[in-house]
């Protein structure tokens, strides 16, 4: 999928020393983790405040059984039994794809989706599957063989690039059907469809009293409802320059309700002749974005947070801000190369010391 987030838990590390002072304090509810390794080819964590072992679980197995859900629909690489899912929307029979009755739920993170490529000018575009392909072939060839690592060459970004038109995604709300009618044009949700995931589960937690928790999808962090305990969930900003081994985090935030999202060109790359090349493809100039460490985005809709972190990365520093600032209740810091960070205007107001 999309990304390895730059995101830590603070809440994480304390967890296997020591127990929150609120919990202690509170002897009504208790803190409950679970870690599952299935979903979305990450690591999940989820955290709650429950009465009970036995009344976690049972919401745990709930969230999970979303999370094996989504994961099917929306998985790129594998087929599954009975599921018309994106891996089946992409495949070609007789050189044409096939329109295929899917999900709602399918169609509500394409239109999404939709609704995000026209938000940021082009720069989330879940079209451009075949360009993310050839990239990821080069990315794995060259972690499992570093000597061989090569750039995928131009022409083939090119001419693949010839078949990232989304107009050519054929969504059929009434018949409740997608098509895809470029053959050699494939979609690649990753920019998206783990944050969208994460959202629809937290939207299902609320209207089923799932209050006090908080899920970690591969760093696709969302709280849903406040912590039991009265206070606020504390998440670390990972630092990115990871050659700086005394700063771990480089910002740390209280929140309650949201969601933080961070993508990152320093854990998922590749290097060539020396120059790493990491996984987030600029789809003007088809190459790994060059202008930042990481970018974080905090906002309430984890589906908008994923899917931003991603667009952001492919923007001028004045346009991406501009667009920050032009959404409401959405806050971005960026870490630009030398390592200065910016911030919109009110990220500052969520920021805490250790």
């Amino acid at each position: 999928m999309k990304k390895i987030i730059s995101l830590i838990l603070v809440g994480l590390i304390i967890i296997g020393i020591t127990s929150l002072t609120g919990c202690q304090k509170d002897a009504v509810y208790e803190k409950f983790t679970d870690y599952s390794f299935d979903y979305f080819d990450t690591v999940t964590t989820i955290i709650g405040y429950e009465k009970s072992k036995q009344d976690f679980d049972k919401n745990c197995d709930k969230i999970k059984g979303l999370l094996d859900e989504y994961h099917k629909l929306y998985t790129i690489y594998n087929r599954y039994d009975g599921i018309n899912n994106l891996c089946l929307i992409n495949s070609v029979k007789d050189s044409e794809h096939s329109e295929l009755k899917v999900d709602q739920k399918i169609i509500d993170m394409l239109n999404f989706a939709k609704e995000m490529y026209e938000l940021s000018d082009g720069k989330l575009n879940i079209a451009m599957g075949c360009v993310l392909s050839i990239w990821h072939n080069y990315r794995q060839d060259g972690i499992s063989s570093p000597i061989n690592a090569k750039l995928p060459p131009y022409e083939s970004l090119i001419k693949a690039n010839e078949h990232t038109d989304i107009n050519n995604l054929i969504i059929d709300e009434k018949s409740g059907t997608v098509y895809i009618s470029d053959p050699q044009m494939k979609l690649d949700v990753g920019a998206v469809a783990k944050g969208y995931a994460v959202e629809k589960i937290a939207e299902y937690m609320k209207q089923n009293g799932m209050d006090g928790y908080l899920l970690n999808v591969g760093g696709n962090v969302r709280a849903v409802g406040n912590r039991r305990d009265g206070k606020k969930w504390t998440i670390g900003i990972e630092n990115p320059d990871t050659d700086d081994t005394e700063k771990t985090y480089i910002e740390y935030l209280e929140i309650n309700d949201m969601s933080l999202v961070t993508s990152g060109s320093y854990q998922r790359f590749y290097t060539v002749d020396g120059k790493n090349y990491h996984h987030i493809i600029d789809p003007e100039t088809l190459m790994p974005s060059d202008r930042y460490l990481s970018i974080s985005v905090l906002c309430e809709s984890s589906a908008y947070a994923d899917a931003l972190s991603t667009a952001l990365f492919s923007m001028e520093l004045e346009d991406g801000h501009k667009l920050i600032e032009s959404l409401k209740d959405v806050e971005a810091m960026w870490v630009i190369t030398n390592g200065q960070q910016i911030y919109s205007s009110k990220f500052k107001d969520y920021c805490t010391k250790e």
